[in-house]
């Protein structure tokens, strides 16, 4: 067992073979979007992916069954969609604070493909999220995305750096508003997204329906001691 600066502990075999198997299935995306192989090879790689699964789908979690991995109270959510390390849909961001905000950088593969050669808008949109959530969770504050806009200010291009920043703008009460960004990593002042988000805390009756139900991984009743328990930054 081991553990992280101000997380609890956790199996190091396990997260290391979560983090070898996230990192296997993004490289196969990747092949099974970009590949030019003949259908006998696609069929055969299909074959071999469901052998694989089957070989660890016998045993699941239900959605209120936080993983075995995952620490809540630091930040530490393994299966994250957008800094998950054992998620294969996550690229995986790497969030860490920067100066009054936090910062991440990723170059995105054709798997995250909208118009040809470019990241989806919606990619776009579930990154800046993330972002935006993570920066309120570093300046202390936190809660749930009531609201969130976009403008596009030009095409994010696959296979090139970037760089994404979020920050927070103010906060009253209950409702925090944080903006944020995503550029090319050589021309970072130059916004290709714009971002801005209002996250409010749920009263706690709210917050009691929504997360009452959550129990650890050994099935111990563990709601998450605030909503924005999903964000994930690294302190250092």
């Amino acid at each position: 067992m081991t553990t992280n600066d101000d997380g609890a502990p956790f199996d190091a075999g396990l997260m290391a073979a979560t983090t070898d198997l996230g990192d296997a299935l993004r490289e196969l995306i990747e092949a099974s979007v970009t590949t030019t192989a003949p259908a006998e090879q696609v069929a055969a790689a299909a074959a071999l992916v469901r052998e694989a699964t089957a070989r660890i789908g016998g045993s699941r979690r239900p959605p209120s069954q936080l993983p075995t991995l995952d620490d809540p109270a630091s930040g530490r959510r393994v299966f994250n969609p957008v800094t998950g390390i054992g998620n294969a849909i996550a690229p995986p961001l790497e969030v860490r604070r920067d100066g009054d905000g936090v910062v991440a950088e990723a170059t995105l593969g054709l798997a995250y493909e909208g118009p040809p050669s470019y990241v989806h808008g919606g990619m776009s949109a579930l990154y800046m999220d993330q972002l935006l959530g993570s920066a309120a969770g570093a300046a202390g504050l936190w809660g749930m995305t009531a609201h969130l806009e976009l403008d596009y200010r030009g095409p994010l291009p696959l296979r090139t750096p970037l760089v994404f920043r979020a920050w927070v703008e103010s906060n009253e009460g209950r409702k925090s508003v944080i903006a944020g960004s995503i550029a090319l990593a050589s021309d970072p002042g130059r916004p290709l997204v714009e971002a801005r988000g209002i996250f409010v805390m749920p009263r706690p009756e709210k917050a009691q329906a929504y997360f009452g139900a959550i129990t650890d991984a050994r099935g111990n009743h563990r709601p998450p001691q605030r909503p924005g328990d999903a964000t994930s930054v690294e302190w250092s």
